[in-house]
């Protein structure tokens, strides 16, 4: 694959035999990112499970003290109480039967993230195989099947991001943006992590944190110490 002049040049000043500490890591992610926009910065942290067992399973949410740097669109699918609750607390889409049928028929996806009361799942079901493959089905272990639609808005707005194994048996996750500064990266970079392992599976043997990488949207890859993710 050719890469561009900016990406080189930025390549040449990451080693890629050494393990960064976090703070280096992020220190050398900003200046790597050399996009005239503001690049998101990304952990992709592969496990030591098999994700096509039931029981090694890593999923879960967690609140990113800083939050993402990004504007969150949320849809809500509750009725009566529950949708004046979500939009009085913001999400910019809320309804029933008229987003399915939205969705289904206009193949519409103004949104980021789907919330849906626990009565409203029926509904939402019938939307799993255009949801399900971009990673937007509610979830409960996610936090996005519940009553507290006000809670949960709130959270996802706040900086709430969602972590789940891919097939490879890796995470993908945003930390934050280049602009946001070492201090507040390391910071984001620290809760997920922490989440990360906390959510280690029962079933998991050997080594848990096979590796952690971190990278701008248009960056290197820089390799993450993993025996320092939690010092």
């Amino acid at each position: 694959m050719k890469r561009g002049k900016k990406y080189q040049d930025s390549a040449k000043i990451v080693d890629k035999l050494n393990l960064y500490e976090p703070k280096e890591a992020m220190e050398l992610t900003q200046k790597t990112a050399k996009a005239k926009f503001d690049e998101t910065v990304e952990a992709h942290i592969r496990l030591g499970v098999d994700s096509r067992h039931a029981d090694q399973q890593v999923r879960g949410a967690v609140v990113l003290p800083h939050g993402t740097g990004k504007k969150i669109r949320v849809l809500v699918f509750a009725k009566g109480e529950k949708a004046k609750e979500a939009e009085q607390a913001g999400a910019e889409h809320v309804g029933a039967e008229d987003l399915m049928t939205k969705i289904q028929n206009d193949n519409w996806f103004e949104f980021d993230v789907v919330v849906a009361t626990p009565d409203m799942m029926g509904v939402v079901g019938r939307l799993g195989k255009v949801l399900g493959p971009k990673g937007l089905m509610p979830n409960p272990k996610a936090g996005t099947v519940t009553m507290d639609v006000g809670k949960a808005i709130k959270d996802i707005k706040a900086g709430k991001i969602e972590y789940r194994l891919d097939k490879t048996n890796i995470i993908h996750c945003p930390i934050g943006k280049v602009s946001f500064g070492t201090e507040k990266l390391v910071d984001n970079f620290q809760v997920l992590m922490g989440a990360v392992v906390k959510a280690k599976p029962s079933a998991a043997k050997g080594q848990y944190l096979k590796s952690v990488v971190i990278s701008s949207t248009m960056g290197p890859g820089i390799k993450v110490n993993t025996q320092k993710v939690l010092d």
